[in-house]
């Protein structure tokens, strides 16, 4: 018991109140994108025409249905959790059955807290994007992070329900719908992407024979520099994630593994020495 890990900053006895809070804040975080994201579609529709409103309006709008899909899979999942807990607590209290199921408890606040940040970020990503101060990847990267949590999610709650529970799996359905989405966003980032790039086009038509050789020269050391650059990045995405693992505890079981005694070696059948050899 001393030696499993424990929550540094949540103790026992809060962690039912931490989930109940956590899943409103959640909840709170989905609905503030939605608002932040029919503001931003009347701004790009008043500041912004042509192509670029084409765009904006196309990937606003899977944003926008990525938001509903996380909303139901937030208020699916709590339903879940009051099922979970009604059919596992017998006489205790619902504090005391998530104080006795404290690891399960702390993986559904954390799957929470990712959801929630998840959707925060993707807003904000989006608004730098239709004011053209950010990047269409920050968009791709935290789609695949909401992708990401519900699984954690999903997984999180699948613990401890019953399989023939009807709450899991809507559950589950809502996590194919919300993966569904977030791909949508992927695909209307890449296809906006395009659709801009392709406004300036590269013409190369009135340059001199020594003008395109400098550009070719120019060129080629730009990409040796980009993929030098894209080698380090990663390396150091690597190591990010695997301090990432072993925060999250994936690694505990591997240090579980090597903290056990290594078995004794089984005695076999004991083989005759070699006869030596006549010189």
């Amino acid at each position: 018991q001393e030696l499993r890990p424990k929550s540094l900053d949540i103790k026992q006895e809060e962690l039912g109140d931490m989930v109940e809070k956590e899943m409103a804040s959640t909840s709170e975080a989905i609905e503030d994108a939605v608002r932040r994201i029919e503001e931003m579609m009347s701004q790009a529709r008043s500041e912004s025409s042509g192509v670029k409103l084409e765009v904006n309006e196309r990937i606003l709008n899977s944003c926008t249905d990525l938001m509903k899909a996380i909303r139901l899979l937030v208020l699916t999942s709590t339903n879940l959790q009051k099922e979970i807990v009604e059919s596992g607590r017998g006489a205790a209290t619902t504090q005391e059955f998530y104080a006795k199921n404290s690891r399960w408890t702390e993986g559904l606040i954390s799957a929470s807290k990712a959801v929630g940040w998840g959707a925060t970020q993707l807003v904000e990503s989006a608004d730098r994007v239709v004011l053209h101060t950010g990047k269409y990847e920050e968009l791709i990267v935290c789609s695949h992070e909401i992708a990401a949590s519900t699984a954690q999610l999903v997984a999180a709650s699948k613990v401890k329900a019953e399989k023939s529970s009807r709450n899991l799996a809507r559950l589950q359905e809502c996590s194919r719908n919300v993966n569904e989405m977030a791909a949508n966003v992927v695909a209307s980032t890449k296809s906006g992407q395009e659709q801009i790039e392709e406004k300036d086009t590269m013409d190369f038509s009135g340059m001199s024979l020594i003008k395109l050789k400098k550009e070719e020269m120019e060129t080629q050391v730009k990409v040796l520099e980009l993929e030098k650059r894209l080698e380090g990045e990663r390396v150091r995405l690597g190591e990010l994630r695997k301090q990432h693992y072993a925060l999250a505890g994936t690694y505990e079981v591997a240090e579980d593994e090597e903290a056990k005694p290594a078995p004794a070696p089984r005695r076999g059948i004991l083989k005759k020495p070699p006869l030596a050899q006549k010189p």
